[in-house]
Parts: C-alpha cells; sequence; structure tokens
C-alpha cells in the first residue's frame, strides 16, 4: 500500500517515466526537471536590424576583400654607388686583318737568318707583328719605348730613311741596345704605312735586358 502511495506521488508532481536497459539497469528521466530548467533559461535578446547589418557588412567586406601581393621595397642605392664596366686590354700580338687597300708587306729576318714574309695592314708595330707571328722579339717593356729588346736593323738605307725620326726616348734605348748600327731601330716604334710597305728588317744575333740583368744583380747582392 505505501509502495502504491509513493509512486501516484511520483506521477502526479513529476511525470516522469523508467527504461530499462537491456543489461538489465533502469534510467529515470525526469522530464519535469528538463521542462522547468528550459523555462528558467533567459530567452537571448535578438540583436537589432541596423547592428545586424553593420556586422555582417563588416564580415563580408573582411572576407571578400581581396588580397593584396605583399610589395618589397628595393633597397636604394647610394648616391656614390656605381656601377663599373671594363674592356678587354688589347695585347701585344694582337693583330686586325688589314682593310682593303691597306695591305702591306713586311720581311723579318730571323736571329737564324731565316726571311719571312708578313701581309699586316697599316697601323700595326713591328713587335705586334713578330709576336703575333711567334717570332723571337720579347719586348720585355711591353712596347713602351723602355728597353732595347725589340731592337731591329733596317736592311735598306733608303727606306730607313722614309720612316719618322727616333724621339729622345728610343734614342736613349738605343744606344744600350746589343750591336747597334746605323739604321737600328726599336720595332715597338716602328709603325707600318704606305711609305713602308715591302719593308725588310733584321733581328740581332742576341738582345740586352738591362730590366732583367739589373733584377740578377739585385738578387746576386742580397
Amino acid at each position: 500500500m505505501a509502495q502504491l502511495q509513493c509512486l501516484r506521488s511520483i506521477t502526479s508532481t513529476s511525470a516522469c517515466w523508467r527504461t530499462v536497459a537491456r543489461d538489465g539497469t533502469a534510467r529515470v528521466r525526469n522530464q519535469t526537471y528538463l521542462y522547468r530548467r528550459h523555462l528558467s533559461t533567459p530567452a537571448r535578446r535578438p540583436i537589432p536590424t541596423g547592428r545586424a547589418n553593420s556586422i555582417r557588412s563588416t564580415f563580408s567586406s573582411t572576407a571578400d576583400r581581396p588580397q593584396q601581393p605583399q610589395q618589397t621595397t628595393r633597397p636604394t642605392l647610394s648616391p656614390l654607388s656605381r656601377t663599373f664596366t671594363t674592356t678587354t686590354p688589347a695585347q701585344h700580338g694582337d693583330l686586325h686583318p688589314p682593310l682593303p687597300g691597306q695591305e702591306r708587306k713586311i720581311t723579318i729576318i730571323d736571329k737564324d737568318a731565316h726571311a719571312h714574309t708578313f701581309t699586316v695592314g697599316d697601323g700595326d708595330n713591328l713587335l705586334d707583328i713578330a709576336q703575333a707571328h711567334d717570332l723571337e722579339m720579347e719586348g720585355a717593356c711591353g712596347g713602351s719605348c723602355a728597353c732595347s729588346t725589340c731592337h731591329v736593323i733596317v736592311q735598306d738605307e733608303a727606306m730607313y730613311e722614309k720612316m719618322e725620326e727616333p724621339s729622345d726616348d728610343e734614342n736613349d734605348m738605343l744606344d744600350l741596345a746589343f750591336g747597334l748600327t746605323e739604321t737600328s731601330r726599336l720595332g715597338c716604334q716602328v709603325v707600318m704605312g704606305k711609305a713602308l710597305d715591302g719593308l725588310v728588317v733584321k733581328l740581332p744575333s742576341m738582345t740586352r735586358n738591362m730590366q732583367a740583368s739589373d733584377f740578377a744583380e739585385k738578387e746576386k747582392k742580397s
């Protein structure tokens, strides 16, 4: 009787129901408690229309906005920075093919008395011509008229007279040359032209390199 009254009180007040699980345990869910909890939860206040539109426009503008690529700034060059360009320096023995109408003949007799005839152009000097064809003409100073290692002997006096007068620097170097003659010249100072077409020169049997001899003497003293 007491159990029946308890069941009636629970049913009338809470309207609960009971389910039995497969493992035999019972689960009781109180619908009244859930309903009361739902009623006690405060309702959410609606967002005003104007504010909702502003929020919606803000999110849409930021999301739909295309991402711009990041611009990389290049370092600015200081006024003192400059760009330099270099050109290949001209080397002795570099000859260009003669232009039409400027072909000149020259014959060089080497130390073994072998004659070598070449066709060159106007403006080529004897030192470049000899080195371009692997003849034994040293040119220790690089053609700056500071030695006598490019000493040559002009074979024809008439051709020698057609040449320009040697400068004082050339005469000073010729005074140091081995086997100096009346028609001696420095090969780096003889430039081919129309007047010297058919020139014949001879290389002396030996040359005197004062720079090398001075260096050897300094090495001995040290």
